[in-house]
């Protein structure tokens, strides 16, 4: 008989919602009351949850009702709260979730097991830098911006800006860095530090 998995699990592999996610949508505004369905997929496009979100809001906080299927089986209906803090720019408010577990203010709720919750209230959840080997460390430090194909992808996404009143913008700069970086870096560093 087999044994259950004592793998931990990955906090960039788990289902999440964002407050990013529902500005976008337009499920969060001040003044609003609406319902509404997020939906997850693959990196093939086929849908792998859905979940149903009740948002109901004042001017500076609200809740937000998360009604889905957990397993197939188990109906699961709860509230998060919302709440407004000003933001640091000085130019209206930013919205949070209010953790239903830990109480912690946050903007992203993982779901690990049954309800949606701040990563700290799984002792189970790392992320995925915490699982690599120290050798696997080691090469990501020296060779890291060979191994690392996001870079194309962050450099050409549709709104980077790489320069802002004419001068080039710190993202911009770092990027490029990491970028150079792997010009320097032969492929036969890379075949001599894989045989050590």
């Amino acid at each position: 008989m087999g044994r259950w998995s004592n793998t931990p699990y990955e906090v960039e592999s788990l289902k999440h919602i964002t407050i990013a996610d529902l500005k976008k949508l337009g499920y969060l505004q001040p003044n609003i009351f609406l319902n509404g369905n997020i939906f997850w997929t693959n990196q093939y496009g086929e849908r792998t949850g859905a979940i149903t979100v009740i948002v109901d809001t004042t001017e500076t906080d609200g809740y937000i009702t998360f009604d889905y299927t957990y397993n197939e089986s188990q109906k699961i209906n709860y509230k998060v709260r919302l709440i407004t803090r000003p933001s640091n720019l000085g130019n209206g408010l930013l919205w949070f979730f209010v953790c239903p577990n830990t109480r912690k203010v946050c903007r992203k709720l993982h779901l690990n097991g049954s309800y949606f919750l701040h990563r700290t209230a799984f002792s189970d959840v790392y992320y995925e830098k915490q699982l690599q080997s120290k050798t696997w460390r080691g090469w990501e430090k020296t060779f890291g911006s060979c191994l690392d194909d996001k870079l194309y992808e962050e450099l050409h996404k549709r709104h980077f800006k790489k320069f802002y009143n004419g001068r080039p913008t710190k993202k911009y700069v770092k990027l490029m860095k990491k970028l150079n970086a792997r010009k320097e870096i032969s492929f036969e560093d890379i075949e001599r530090s894989l045989l050590m």
